[in-house]
């Protein structure tokens, strides 16, 4: 068997593509079901964030590699996209490095960002609770958040804080003079958010106004940021109070249009608004962006800014490149001693036959009355004939035909010294 891996992210799919093959929290149990349903297909997970769609698959040997992007192009009804030109697959080896590197934060649009990892072990629950995750790919995710710690131990690949929401509250800092003086609507309550809300409480920002489906989670955000929750559907109300307003929801279609930032533009007097967009798909409806005094931004106008203060992960990037080789190293060997499994339950159980039949024997011999110093020493005689019987034939074989491998492995496998 072998491993698969198919995917997009942001570095080879705009925005509207990426949204196209998301999956969303109620269509992802039913997916990975489809999905392991595929014939040769024995393991399989899958990773959706707002910057990736990436498939998993621990597959037989004869089925081909393009299983997963068939499937996905199938399932999402995207026959008529081809996402040849924006897509990436990998196999064996390369499936491991992929996945250690992703969990690391180094395929991530902000170098070294926390966010994936949590993301990533989310992804293996869904698969673990859904049953299409079982002993490799298992093993090799929970190698992956191994090596992410080991990395975030042994390397400065986190100090600096740069992420999505950092960059977005960053930009904000450029566009007005004073944060103290501004209020932020913030809309949804996931991890990007609590970033984006801890950022702009840290940096002074005068008002914070969490909106969310979910009441009591926007208060509890609420909370830790001196600002105050509103439920989702009151939010269009409180646009008019913004001046500042970042998204991220898991909603499949936008929840802030046109129509409603126009007339909060008109409560507010021509004062603009600076909006971030951070959902896939997006939460604000792409025309907003026209009006005047709207400064809307989507992830994919975050990357400019992204990039500053950068260098010093990139110097704990090659550090964390030089772990991933050990270690994908050492999850490959792990996989060859899976290969001698079968071989060794097949030997042990030959054994464990073989020593009961002559156990059994043993003890008739004893009840017959026969010397118990004689039982045993036969016991032990023809035991040790029954099991050397077949290596000793195969290793004199070996001789005969000038094959000297056989020999060889004998004596490192029964540590025989020169």
């Amino acid at each position: 068997m072998q491993f698969v891996s198919y995917g997009i992210n942001h570095t080879t799919a705009p925005v509207e593509v990426r949204e196209s093959i998301a999956f969303n929290p109620d269509t992802l149990p039913s997916a990975l079901r489809s999905l392991k349903q595929c014939p040769g297909v024995v393991e399989a997970a899958i990773i959706s964030t707002c910057n990736r769609t990436e498939i998993y698959c621990h597959i037989d040997d004869e089925v081909d590699a393009s299983v997963a992007g068939n499937w996905l192009e199938k399932f999402h009804q995207q026959q008529n996209l081809s996402l040849d030109r924006y897509s990436y697959q990998y196999q064996g080896d390369d499936v491991i490095r992929h996945l250690l590197r992703v969990a690391c934060g180094l395929d991530s649009m902000v170098l070294g960002e926390p966010q994936i990892l949590g993301q990533i072990k989310t992804a293996y629950s869904e698969a673990l609770n859904n049953e299409t995750v079982g002993k490799c790919l298992g093993r090799l995710f929970q190698h992956a958040f191994t090596v992410a710690k080991q990395v975030r131990t042994d390397t400065a690949i986190g100090n600096s804080p740069v992420s999505v929401a950092f960059a977005a509250v960053s930009l904000a800092k450029q566009i007005f003079a004073s944060l103290s003086e501004a209020t932020a609507l913030l809309i949804g309550a996931g991890e990007t958010i609590e970033l984006a809300a801890r950022h702009l409480h840290d940096n002074g920002v005068g008002r914070i106004i969490i909106a969310n489906r979910t009441i009591a989670r926007a208060h509890n955000l609420a909370v830790q940021v001196n600002g105050y929750a509103i439920d989702l559907s009151e939010m269009p109300n409180h646009i008019a109070e913004a001046d500042i307003v970042v998204s991220s929801t898991a909603s499949q279609l936008p929840i802030l249009g046109k129509g409603t930032v126009e007339r909060a533009l008109k409560e507010r007097k021509r004062r603009p608004i600076f909006m971030v967009d951070i959902a896939v798909p997006r939460d604000i409806e792409s025309e907003v962006g026209d009006l005047e005094d709207i400064y809307l931004y989507c992830v994919d106008d975050l990357h400019d800014i992204i990039e500053e203060n950068l260098q010093s992960r990139r110097d704990a990037a090659l550090q964390a490149e030089e772990i991933i080789d050990s270690q994908v190293d050492s999850f490959i060997s792990w996989l060859r001693t899976q290969d001698a499994v079968p071989v060794i339950r097949a030997i042990r159980t030959n054994a464990h036959n073989e020593s009961g039949y002559l156990l059994e024997k043993a003890k008739k011999q004893l009840e017959q009355g026969v010397d118990t110093e004689q039982v045993l020493k036969e016991l032990a005689r023809t035991l040790t004939n029954k099991l050397l019987h077949e290596p000793s034939r195969q290793l004199r074989q070996s001789g005969n035909d000038t094959d000297n491998n056989l020999i060889e492995a004998a004596r490192s496998l029964f540590n025989i010294k020169e």
